[in-house]
């Protein structure tokens, strides 16, 4: 009887010790791992920041660190909401994902199926491209993300406009990473689900994995407290900047949510679909999720920051790529203010989310490393010292490009023109409007909330915008002038984000500055009036209480005073100046002079 009580308390005390260990082993990757996040919080100057890991479908960690806003001391917290970004795009694919699984999608139907009257600017590629390929960035197309960011286009209209925007590149013939595609794909599970993409997204995605604090457009975010500040560096301080709202963008990258929500999001991956014995999803959609689809290259750059990785790929709404022999899923995202990364390596049942309130910061890159490295017991690497020194190294690159570009200036140039002759209206096709006024004696160019500035000189017809979101850093502004010295071309250049050409647009009526003269008055230019070499006969006429020029086969011009007997004349489509003079014998117009691009035609009435 001793002897079986000795046993069992043997027993006893080795499964204790077991116990203990286990526990102590499951603990033991994270020992000093606040204390690493801290100083890479300093270090990389990010106010807050908020942790989840999960392994075997645990959740070891959910926590936050630092503030919610610089100056503040409410603190961040595993409950803290932060803008994920293009994380986001993961849940379009996985909205996809589903409706393959209910046989309502395909994901290599073509995109016309689901978006009718959706077009390309190459007819083929608007014929061929599919499902997939709007996921897999191998549209062709460059970006053009100022279509979307900052402006008033809403989704259907920022999807009907991208039929303007030209290919980089073959379809299919390399990555290029594509906003607008993901646009489409939410627009197209509007199609095929018989609801908006938010509708779909909250009913089948955050209800069932009880991501309840989670939402696609920051509208939900009035109602919260517990919401972090988006920071920028500018000035040489990180400063709190307003949160952008991007819903005209959604399925590309609306989301907002906390780490405790994005570890169920997690969960559901690494358990193939499934969730508490939910399943959500089938485990093939997430093996077709996960399976590479598109190769990027690994060079420049990413190469030096992945310097542990021999390839990637990107996979749907994934990028996928090697580790220490293992594969790691993962997408990053950012917008104003914020940065976020989810990540998983699959084998080891392991994933991290880290979501941060500063803006384009690569401290979650760094610390998804310290947390792998952690899990496989791999030799200790300094990730966020290592990052750190390579991320200063570009921005020093990019300071030197950018005082070389001041030395560069021409000194002691003036513009060609006097200020006013810069303000209007241009246009392109693509992406609406540019306006320049001129306010205070300094010129502004309008293109977007967001993109709206004051000009200073640079050098000849070349001005340098200082963006009002200060952020968002300087923008270059060049006029083109044409033939007759007029200002015909508007050129802005925003550094690593767009290259646009805006055309002069002709000058509306209601927009020419005009002196008032009465309709009694204008009357007395009626008539017709002709030159015999060349022949050439015009007829003013009184239209609506206006003067309008009618010559056959031509468009019909208006008439403004701008001083006494001289008219502007404005012609709709036509963007030289017009203008007609009247010389006056006995309160009757003797002759008709008309001057255009430097020449002058004088018409006597018609007799």
């Amino acid at each position: 009887m001793k002897s079986q009580i000795k046993v069992s308390l043997i027993y006893l005390l080795l499964f204790a010790t077991l116990g203990a260990q286990m526990a102590r082993a499951q603990e033991a990757p994270l020992v000093g791992f606040d204390d690493y996040v801290n100083k890479a919080l300093r270090d990389w100057e990010v106010p807050g920041m908020a942790i989840a890991i999960v392994k075997d479908d645990k959740l070891l960690l959910a926590k936050g660190y630092g503030v919610r806003k610089v100056g503040e001391a409410a603190p961040v917290d595993e409950r803290t909401l932060f803008a994920i970004g293009s994380a986001s795009k993961a849940f379009t694919a996985a909205s996809v994902a589903m409706l393959v699984d209910e046989g309502k999608m395909k994901w290599d139907e073509p995109a016309t199926k689901y978006l009718p009257g959706f077009q390309l600017f190459d007819a083929y590629v608007t014929r061929e491209l599919t499902v997939r390929d709007m996921l897999t960035h191998r549209s062709g197309l460059e970006r053009g993300d100022l279509l979307w960011y900052g402006t008033e286009y809403d989704r259907d209209e920022v999807l009907r406009r991208v039929r303007f925007l030209k290919p980089s590149w073959s379809m299919r013939s390399r990555f290029g990473y594509q906003n607008i595609m993901y646009l489409a794909t939410g627009q197209a599970v509007t199609t095929a689900a018989g609801k908006n993409w938010d509708e779909f997204v909250r009913q089948r995605i955050f209800a069932p994995l009880g991501m309840s604090s989670s939402s696609t457009s920051i509208n939900a975010l009035k109602t919260e407290t517990n919401v972090a500040a988006p920071h920028a560096k500018f000035d040489d301080k990180v400063q709190p900047i307003s949160w952008r709202r991007i819903d005209n963008i959604g399925p590309a990258g609306s989301i907002n949510s906390n780490v405790t929500d994005m570890a169920q999001w997690v969960r559901l991956h690494l358990n193939q679909g499934s969730l508490k014995n939910e399943r959500i999803l089938s485990s093939g959609a997430v093996k077709e999720m996960h399976m590479p689809q598109t190769v990027i290259r690994l060079e420049g750059l990413s190469e030096k920051v992945h310097s542990e990785s021999h390839f990637m790929t990107y996979g749907l709404g994934w990028f996928l790529q090697d580790y220490r022999g293992r594969k790691i899923v993962h997408h990053g995202g950012n917008i104003d203010g914020m940065s976020a990364l989810v990540a998983m390596m699959p084998g080891e049942k392991l994933g991290v989310v880290i979501l941060t309130n500063m803006n384009g910061t690569s401290v979650p890159t760094a610390i998804m490393y310290r947390v792998f490295d952690a899990f496989l017991q791999a030799p200790q690497k300094d990730w966020s010292g290592e990052l750190l020194k390579i991320i200063k190294a570009a921005q020093d690159q990019a300071a030197t490009v950018e005082k070389k570009s001041e030395a560069d200036r021409v000194k002691g140039t003036n513009p060609s023109l006097s200020l006013a002759k810069y303000a209007g209206t241009y246009t392109n096709e693509m992406y609406g409007d540019a306006k320049v006024k001129e306010q205070n004696g300094k010129l502004v160019v309008e293109y977007s909330p967001a993109m709206t500035g004051e000009l200073e000189h640079w050098h000849f017809d070349t001005f340098r915008a200082t963006l009002r979101e200060r952020h968002l850093g300087k923008a270059f502004v060049t006029f083109a002038l044409n033939a007759a010295g007029k200002v015909d071309e508007l050129k802005m250049v925003v550094p690593n984000a767009a290259d646009i050409a805006f055309k002069r647009a002709p000058e509306k009526v209601e927009e020419v500055a005009g002196i008032a003269v009465s309709e009694d008055e204008l009357k007395k230019y009626v008539g017709k009036y002709e030159m015999k070499t060349p022949p050439l006969e015009v007829s003013i006429e009184m239209l609506g209480g206006k003067l309008k020029s009618v010559i056959p086969g031509q468009p019909v011009g208006t008439l403004v005073p701008v001083a006494a007997n001289r008219f502007k004349i404005v012609v709709e489509g036509v963007p030289v100046e017009i203008f007609a003079e009247f010389q006056m014998a006995d309160a009757r117009p003797r002759s008709m002079i008309i001057e255009q691009s430097g020449l002058k035609f004088t018409l006597l009435p018609k007799q």
